[in-house]
């Protein structure tokens, strides 16, 4: 064969050399173990870790807000963002001339939630660390679901209502096993049949509503209580913020209840929830669900420093 011959054959589709060696595929490269390491170099850096926790609300927030929550300038931020991205912990889009940054998925969110549950509790020391934990202490995000102060007045609410059934909103860590910052696994809550029929009529999808399967939640770290979590946690203040009850704060993750919002959880008995409100009443040990959020060491006359807060809360 030629060399024209050879050069056609190798054009056309299909065609086979008359001659010469065949060489055999590639195999792909053999995988080993998982590069924890490196990933986990990622979350290492305390500017870096400030980043995810502020974007574990599920939020896209610029890279200026960004470099505020780290504490660094705006030039060092890129950096840190780019170690992120490089990682796949992270995603960005463009909007106009501004770029968004968002966790790239649940699995991120559900690593932070672990190492918050081994992590040492860093005190505050700071005005403004200050400022942010009481903000945080009175109404919050839990990743996507209520709370805080207002997550458990609400769940208390729904207790005292009969929407929700199966104990009494209270950690009880020498029976239960529940750790505190974690979600729950000793209570098995059940939503009743009302509490469907009100919480549909308040707009939450049907798929939430499922009256079989046992409730998530969490154990409250600032309060020591029970919030909902899971599928209908979530979706109750999706329809939360969509409803305008609820406003997203300067703090990453707190929230702020509007006058709708107070009139409209006045009906479950939870009161006294407008900005700078949430936990002014009492619940004691013992005495869950009559709406009114304290833990027995947290006097409501005095708002001092309180527990760190969990930054997986």
């Amino acid at each position: 064969m030629d060399n024209r011959a050879m050069r056609r054959a190798r054009a056309e589709p299909g065609a086979r050399a008359e001659s010469g060696p065949q060489l055999a595929p590639r195999e792909p490269a053999a995988l080993g173990e998982p590069d924890i390491a490196r990933v986990a170099s990622a979350f290492a850096d305390p500017r870096r870790a400030r980043v995810l926790f502020a974007l574990a609300d599920g939020r896209a927030l610029p890279a200026g807000r960004l470099a505020e929550e780290a504490g660094v300038a705006a030039s060092t931020i890129s950096n840190h963002l780019a170690v992120l991205r490089d990682h796949g912990l992270v995603t960005v889009e463009q909007q106009g001339r501004n770029r968004y940054y968002r966790l790239a998925g649940s699995e991120v969110e559900g690593v932070l939630e672990a190492l918050a549950k081994l992590a040492p509790r860093a005190p505050v020391t700071s005005l403004r660390e200050h400022t942010r934990a009481a903000a945080l202490r009175s109404a919050r995000t839990c990743y996507r679901h209520l709370a805080g102060r207002l997550g458990v007045r609400v769940f208390s609410g729904f207790l005292d209502a009969g929407w929700i059934t199966g104990g009494d909103g209270l950690h009880h860590p020498a029976t239960s096993g529940d750790r505190l910052s974690a979600p729950g696994k000793g209570t098995r809550y059940r939503l009743t049949a009302a509490g469907a029929d009100a919480l549909a009529a308040w707009g939450i999808a049907p798929g939430a509503l499922s009256t079989e399967r046992p409730l998530r939640y969490c154990v409250d770290w600032t309060e020591q209580a029970h919030h909902l979590a899971g599928p209908l946690g979530t979706a109750f203040a999706d329809r939360c913020f969509e409803l305008g009850w609820i406003t997203r704060g300067r703090v990453p993750r707190s929230i702020t209840v509007t006058p709708d919002g107070q009139r409209a959880l006045a009906a479950l008995g939870v009161t006294d929830i407008g900005p700078g409100n949430v936990g002014n009443g009492n619940v004691r040990n013992g005495s869950a669900g009559n709406g009114n959020v304290e833990t027995a060491s947290t006097p409501s006359s005095s708002p001092g420093p309180g527990p760190p807060i969990s930054p997986a809360e």
